[in-house]
């Protein structure tokens, strides 16, 4: 296989323009992405000359003289070199300029006019009425996140008039050809050896200096810095092109998705499915759609669609001894009022149902402080509550009162529901309560709901809470109080879902425990083929890159582009 065809799957692979970005980065520095000219003069030659002109700006008081550095253990050279090449250290071929900066508060820079880019450590984070510097230097972080896990570069060159705060080091250099190496060969290294603290990591100026840098002959690297710059284009256009090929691909199966979602008999359900199911293998490539696969089989479970016409019905589904097929009219018309009238068919021995009508408890959690070394019951809270189950690993205990632990002991079978949380998405989620979660008790951003066991099956509602109707339903009516997003117990009584007979109940939530066992496993297969493919993209194009120099990778690239 070429290094195009690498090329290629490296750039749809999970993650692969991130990898790829790195891959070119590593390959510049260590000499394998342009070739090595016999007529360079060696990079010997350029460190003479950058300690020549380093003396003179001394001599005229220019810079300052700097810290002898050490001498370079082979212990901490990663690799070797290609001839002409040269390890020094980062202090002995940069100009630190990090006395010249001066931070300025975000107070009083609200105050001042917002003309020059005001750079931090991740680049410009405002802007100030005047500047500190008029040329071309290179910012690298100091402190932060950033310097341990690189989710953007930590060096950029800063270019115009700007103002640097004490965040990010300010190095210039004698020849800019090499302080434009020294940032890509920065952004290609890991900084850990070089960063402090955990909490705060942080990369003082010794660190910064002490970092051991592999430095080309100076028309290397002109040529690597302008290779590079080729490269990150077309990675530019190819994950722009990926991101709208995996848009377009989401839309098509939204698309096709809905309209089976939207099946108003088996017939046309049937039809529905034969245009996926003839193209099954395109639509269901990644997990992201085996995602939206399962959100359209709970719309097919409460619509009645999933089981054969001889399965959906049973003894007629009543809440109480008066109900009828058009309860949802005798409910509260002032809650979601605009919902009175059924959105879509059910089979006849289904009803619409609010949710109010079904519930025999609905109740809040304790506001009482709760901690890990208090003597007192086990009370969940929100982050106990993980996909649709109790999760006892991270457990904060309350000194309720006995009446207080009475009234809020919860059964298998109960439903906790989130009813306060800073994520829209968050609130009115649910999760099952069962035998190991017996007894506890719950915290007051979250409501139980004890079912009408006579009428619903708690798995069911469960699988009802999920879908895209009542989602609906509870994000509509959300208010937020300083960021936080509430529902309240009328809201929640009032949602509204078809309701099967019991046994229907019974057999729809076997049947998507089923079809969800299959996604999974789907997914799973996907994931691992993602992975796969990863790993054999990039030990494919390294293999390639370390046999010869990338001369060609430019046309390579732009083939996969």
């Amino acid at each position: 296989m070429r290094p195009t065809e690498g090329f290629q799957l490296l750039a749809t692979a999970p993650e692969g323009m991130t990898r790829l970005r790195k891959l070119i980065f590593s390959l510049a520095v260590m000499g394998k992405l342009v070739p090595q000219e016999q007529t360079d003069e060696p990079a010997r030659v350029l460190l003479q000359e950058i300690r020549t002109e380093k003396n003179r700006r001394i001599a005229t008081g220019t810079i300052k003289a700097e810290k002898p550095s050490t001498e370079i253990d082979d212990k901490e050279k990663p690799y070797s070199l290609p001839a002409n090449w040269e390890w020094v250290r980062f202090g002995n071929v940069s100009i630190n300029r990090d006395g010249e900066r001066v931070p300025v508060s975000s107070a009083d820079r609200e105050k001042r006019a917002k003309l020059y880019d005001y750079y931090g450590a991740s680049g410009v984070i405002d802007k100030i009425d005047g500047y500190l510097f008029d040329k071309t230097l290179l910012l690298i972080g100091e402190d932060g996140a950033n310097l341990i896990n690189r989710s953007t570069p930590i060096a950029f060159l800063a270019t115009g008039k700007y103002w640097v705060n004490n965040h990010a080091h300010v190095v210039d250099a004698t020849h800019d050809v090499v302080m434009q190496y020294l940032c890509l060969f920065i952004n290609a290294i890991s900084l850990e050896p070089y960063v402090t603290g955990t909490a705060q990591p942080k990369m003082n100026q010794a660190k910064l200096n002490d970092i051991v840098v592999a430095l080309p002959p100076i028309k290397e690297q002109s040529r690597i810095v302008a290779k590079v710059d080729e490269l990150m284009r077309l990675c530019d256009e190819l994950e722009n092109r990926g991101r709208l090929e995996a848009e377009q691909h989401a839309r098509l199966t939204a698309t096709l998705f809905d309209a089976l979602a939207a099946s108003e008999s088996p017939h046309a359900l049937a039809e529905n499915w034969s245009r996926i199911a003839a193209h099954f293998d395109l639509l269901l490539d990644r997990p992201e759609a085996v995602d939206a696969l399962e959100r359209t089989i709970l719309e097919l479970a409460v619509r009645g669609l999933l089981l054969p016409v001889d399965e959906r019905d049973g003894t007629t589904s009543r809440v109480d001894e008066t109900a009828t097929a058009n309860a949802v009219e005798q409910a509260d018309e002032a809650t979601h009022d605009s919902l009175n009238v059924a959105p879509y068919e059910i089979p006849s021995s289904w009803s619409w149902i609010r949710f109010g009508e079904i519930m025999r408890d609905l109740r809040y959690g304790t506001s009482a402080k709760c901690d890990y070394k208090v003597d007192g019951i086990p009370v969940l809270r929100i982050p106990n509550l993980k996909n649709g189950r109790i999760s006892t690993e991270d457990l904060k205990f309350g000194a309720l009162t006995t009446q207080e632990t009475a009234r809020l002991a919860l059964v298998p079978g109960d439903l906790l529901l989130i009813r306060s949380n800073g994520s829209a998405t968050l609130v009115g989620s649910a999760a099952l309560v069962r035998e190991e979660s017996r007894d506890f008790a719950f915290a007051g951003y979250l409501m139980r709901i004890r079912l009408r066991e006579d009428v619903a099956l708690s798995t069911y509602i469960m699988l009802a809470l999920e879908t895209e109707g009542v989602r609906a339903q509870i994000e509509g009516p959300i208010r937020s109080t300083s960021g936080v997003k509430n529902i309240n117990s009328t809201e929640v009584s009032g949602l509204q879902f078809p309701l099967p007979p019991l046994e229907t109940q019974c057999r729809i939530v076997d049947r998507v425990d089923d079809l969800r066992r299959l996604c999974a496993d789907l997914r799973e297969r996907l994931v691992a083929r993602q992975a796969c493919q990863t790993r054999f993209a990039e030990a494919l194009v390294e293999q390639a890159a370390s046999t010869a120099p990338l001369a060609a990778g430019r046309d390579d690239l732009a083939a996969a582009a």
